[in-house]
């Protein structure tokens, strides 16, 4: 319907790392091209011999794209960022039967659900110029691969600044905490970039680029950077939830943001601590009281002993719903929704946490938010300042994502600490 023909939509991925050879795969090659199909050769070091082929394949094609990094993770990465900049998502691969077990390992941590790979295994029984070397498959592939593109990531520069992390001074020193904003990661898309902190299988910023951004975080905070997995104890796991909840030391609770509001909860008293992530569903559903109650509950803390900081999240300035669900707002206070009688009423969720916690228990002055002006402010609107957070609300469906951490101080100083995973 755009006027593109198929050839248009797909990038060409020819593998000569794992091997292949131009040669042997010329008749595929010529078969899938067209001149406005993105070429892409993937080499090996001992590779470099085809330029006959090569010229040929110009000929062809518009662009011919030359991947030679020192290893197969820096060559796809390069790989990812051209497609990414041409919108591409189809990729048909040509390559060995060992180099689709490489490329789906190297798939697995570089690239998302976003991306379409299909494979055409070019075998050793079909070679025609005799000359194909031969690749024998390693041992723990899987962990050669991971290591790799460990490596490869660590050595990629900050985008955007270095990582800033904000803090409450309503949280005591006993507790490790903060709220991280987008600058001095390593994502490069332009809504996700820079310290994304979120892998969907919706975006395009894949679990290696992701990984190494808590990882630069984590370093920068003060906690160890492994992700650790969650048991629930006393009740089976529910299949979703908010919040979390717990009196262990040295584990990282964190709760995301990127316009939902991000909240801490501890209790200095008896050494409690919880995270909770409130959207507009989750705070009309009482998740930041579910979290207090659980605290109490499970570990008996008094409820006026609990302190809560509101972390970056969309302010009334910038948020806005339809009447309908705007009401339910002015049921929990009239000042959530200062101009109800619009089309699309502003609405103040922050208000909306702080009233249902003040109503629940938990004293006023035990709470951090916007509408405290006596200490350094942590909870800034995400939509109205692009170049430190990131908005679902201006940037769309493609939005990265900020988190708020917290975490028991052990009573030994230097102890590391491990990070559980996010809710």
């Amino acid at each position: 319907a755009d006027g593109r023909r198929l050839n248009d939509l797909f990038a060409l991925l020819i593998d000569i790392a794992n091997g292949g050879c131009l040669t042997c795969f010329r008749a595929s090659v010529l078969e899938s091209l067209s001149r406005d199909c993105h070429v892409f050769l993937l080499y090996a070091t001992q590779n470099k011999d085809n330029n006959d082929v090569i010229a040929k394949l110009r000929d062809i094609s518009k662009s011919i794209h030359i991947l030679d990094s020192v290893t197969i993770a820096s060559c796809l990465y390069v790989f990812k960022q051209i497609i990414d900049e041409l919108d591409l998502s189809v990729i048909k691969v040509l390559t060995s039967p060992n180099g689709k077990e490489s490329i789906d390992l190297y798939r697995e941590w570089l690239f998302t659900a976003v991306y379409r790979f299909e494979f055409e295994i070019i075998a050793s029984e079909k070679c025609t110029c005799g000359e194909c070397p031969s690749r024998a498959p390693l041992d723990s592939p899987g962990e050669k691969v991971r290591r790799e593109v460990d490596e490869f990531v660590q050595q990629l520069p900050a985008l955007k600044g270095q990582i800033t992390v904000s803090k409450s001074t309503l949280i005591p020193d006993c507790f490790g905490h903060g709220f991280s904003s987008r600058c001095g990661g390593v994502s490069y898309i332009s809504s996700l970039s820079s310290l994304n902190l979120f892998c969907s299988s919706k975006r395009r910023d894949p679990h290696a680029v992701v990984g190494e951004n808590r990882r630069r975080l984590a370093l920068v905070a003060g906690f160890y950077p492994k992700t650790i997995d969650v048991w629930v104890f006393g009740k089976p796991e529910p299949d979703s939830y908010d919040g979390i909840v717990t009196d262990q030391t040295g584990v990282v609770l964190a709760a995301p943001g990127a316009d939902c509001i991000p909240l801490l909860f501890c209790d200095p008293v008896h050494r409690v601590i919880g995270a909770t992530h409130a959207g507009w569903k989750g705070t009309l559903m009482g998740a930041a009281m579910a979290t207090v109650d659980s605290m109490v509950r499970e570990f008996g803390s008094d409820i006026q002993d609990i302190k809560v900081a509101l972390g970056p999240s969309v302010g009334v300035c910038c948020y806005s719903m339809d009447q309908n669900q705007a009401s339910e707002f002015t049921k929990i206070h009239p000042n959530c929704v200062p101009d109800p009688e619009s089309t699309h009423p502003h609405v103040n969720i922050r208000l909306a946490n702080r009233v249902l916690l003040q109503n629940g228990g938990v004293l006023p002055e035990n709470i951090h938010d916007d509408t405290v002006w006596d200490r350094p402010q942590v909870t800034p609107c995400t939509s109205c300042k692009p170049q430190k957070y990131f908005s679902h609300v201006r940037d769309g469906l493609n939005f990265g994502t900020q988190v708020g951490f917290i975490w028991i101080r052990e009573f030994e100083p230097g102890t590391e600490t491990e990070a559980a995973t996010l809710v």
